[in-house]
């Protein structure tokens, strides 16, 4: 076992999940860098989702290694694990999954009330993320009086509420409208730069991607260089100096790699 770089957040060896007799992530490794904001793209079912929840804790690979902070994630138990997402972690799904009796404030407030965070500052620090995300008038009213795109600037002021220091977001600006997907995109990087959190964003959309610091590719599970869109017609010759499609593991002068990781064909190129 080999411990990360010190200045990898986030690093992940060789990950191997399968869903369903199925594979969802090959041999995939990767860095996260302490306050980057990384993007990792590709089609739906390229494994995006699971790649997240590896590295979040929420989900265990069946081969392979997780790190945060230089502590392996992979060898944490169950409780250990909730415990991390809870204090260091946040997450944003692509629907909001709100309490429903709960006000949108004390949605968003509930992270720090669990911490024994007093009423008083969970209600202050609350409604100042919703004004900053411009929902400080939908405090008072609960999930089922709000429209989607106003119960998603909810969710992200939940995940953004406790300061993690690792913000997962999976598709965060699904639900939303062109306009609303741009203001709170600027809302999320703009936290995330001047507070230093890590955020590790997925999504298929190249705008979203686009605000990253770093892009990561995945297609059918693999780490790749360059994923081309189901549509988007094959390329008639690469660009110069740009990699394949798919790479094996490590770069084109790994040749010594062993047999069972170059046909991982996981990039590890970071």
């Amino acid at each position: 076992m080999v411990a990360p770089p010190d200045n990898d957040v986030l690093w992940a060896r060789a990950l191997h999940v399968t869903h369903n007799g199925s594979p969802a992530l090959t041999g995939v490794s990767l860095g996260v860098r302490e306050g980057e904001i990384l993007a990792v793209t590709g089609p739906r079912g390229s494994g995006k989702t699971t790649l997240l929840r590896c590295l979040s804790g929420q989900l265990l690979p069946e081969q392979g290694e997780v790190w945060f902070n230089s502590t392996p994630v992979h060898n944490m138990g169950p409780v250990v694990r909730e415990r991390l997402r809870r204090d260091r972690f946040g997450w944003i799904d692509p629907e909001p999954h709100l309490v429903p009796e709960l006000t949108a404030w004390e949605n968003v407030a509930l992270p720090l009330m669990l911490r024994d965070a007093s009423h008083r500052a969970s209600k202050t620090t609350a409604q100042e993320w919703l004004e900053r995300l411009d929902i400080g008038d939908c405090a008072r009213k609960r999930p089922h009086a709000l429209l989607q795109a106003q119960r998603q600037r909810i969710a992200i002021a939940r995940a953004l509420v406790t300061m993690p220091s690792v913000i997962f977001a999976d598709e965060p600006t699904a639900p939303l409208h062109r306009a609303d997907r741009a203001h709170v995109l600027r809302t999320l990087t703009t936290a995330a730069r001047s507070h230093g959190i890590t955020v590790v964003l997925a999504t298929h959309d190249a705008e979203v991607a686009a605000l990253a610091d770093r892009t990561v590719a995945l297609l059918d599970g693999r780490r790749v260089n360059t994923v081309h869109l189901p549509g988007a017609g094959e390329p008639t010759a690469p660009a110069a100096g740009a990699a394949g499609a798919a790479a094996s593991s490590g770069s084109a002068s790994d040749g010594d790699s062993d047999e069972a990781e170059g046909r991982a064909a996981c990039s590890l190129s970071v």
